[in-house]
């Protein structure tokens, strides 16, 4: 029987079997201290974010008002109203409303924004800050301006309204105008936004790719349909995401332009009124809000899996 050399050698085990258990060393240390680093994040998520979406589906399930301090379990009957009552529906509506306009808005225009600030004009730096300032403004202070303008007897608007010989809507008791008020404002608000994200698209284009359909003949409105906007759809698919989610989420316009709603009840709007406002159904209120946290995750999970299919990434 031949004995194995390298169990008898007497520097020790080979340099391989070395090798093996430093590297299983450093790799036992870095998952312990990848482990370290994770933890507390952890926990602070699943404090205050998913055991407060547990509790919140919990209470979805119970007859409660705000201040009570008794509570009757009604299973699904909150759903069941929400989906099948006639205000369930209007709410659906205006939901669907403000946010296709306002995402479609904000999108269209700023990428319309996007295109002129990339030229080179005198001034394009004071634009572009111009442009970009409304969207880091506080939504209450945008909010209480344009109450200020959109105002029927004392407004800016109104004022201008009666130099051409016009008398201004009352936009605040006209549901329809006041959806139509708060869509107006919240794209005023969120254009620099989606304008700073176009233009860095725009900036990182191929100049050798637009200088070659430029000598093949093709004009600047070809180009810019042909080349820039699939080249700029990474661009196009980020902002989808981004202005759904918000628009979806958007409150603070919302609540101090239409303090009462009057046609302007979203989701998140209608799960405010519902449960803060004259009616404090806490219990309702919660299976809206259940409702809206998979609408959005299944807007990001539809965008992820289909709408991203058609991005060019070059």
């Amino acid at each position: 029987m031949v004995s194995n050399p390298s169990s008898t050698r007497p520097g020790g085990p080979p340099k391989a079997m070395r090798s093996r258990f430093v590297t299983s060393t450093r790799t036992r240390r870095d998952r312990w201290t990848f482990v370290l680093f994770v933890l507390p994040n952890l926990a602070l998520i699943a404090t205050f974010i998913y055991l407060p979406l547990l509790r919140n589906m919990y209470y979805s399930t119970l007859n409660w008002t705000i201040g009570s301090s008794t509570a009757t379990s009604v299973g699904l009957r909150n759903y069941i109203t929400f989906f099948t009552s006639p205000d369930g529906i209007t709410v659906w509506r205006t939901t669907a409303i403000f946010t296709v306009a306002t995402v479609g808005g904000s999108m269209i225009l700023g990428l319309l924004v996007a295109v002129v600030l990339n030229q080179k004009l005198i001034g394009n730096t004071v634009a572009r800050a111009a442009v970009f300032s409304p969207y880091v403004l506080s939504g209450v202070g945008v909010g209480l301006v344009w109450l200020f303008i959109f105002d029927p007897t004392f407004g800016v608007l109104s004022y201008f309204l009666r130099m051409i010989g016009l008398s201004s809507p009352n936009w605040f008791l006209d549901p329809d105008l006041s959806l139509v008020m708060v869509i107006l404002v919240y794209i005023w608000k969120n254009l620099g936004y989606c304008a700073v994200v176009y233009l860095a698209g725009l900036q990182s284009l191929p100049r050798d790719v637009m200088e070659a359909a430029s000598l093949d003949g093709a004009g600047s409105l070809q180009r810019f349909i042909r080349i820039s906007l699939p080249l700029i759809s990474p661009s196009t698919f980020f902002l989808l995401i981004t202005t759904i989610l918000n628009s979806l989420q958007a409150f603070d316009l919302l609540r101090i332009m239409t303090p009462l709603g009057n046609g302007t009840n979203t989701l998140i709007f209608e799960a405010y009124l519902q449960s803060f406002g004259a009616y404090q159904r806490a219990g309702y209120s919660a299976a809206i809000a259940v409702v809206l946290f998979f609408v959005l995750f299944i807007v990001t999970v539809v965008q992820l899996r289909f709408v991203e299919r058609k991005v060019h990434y070059a």
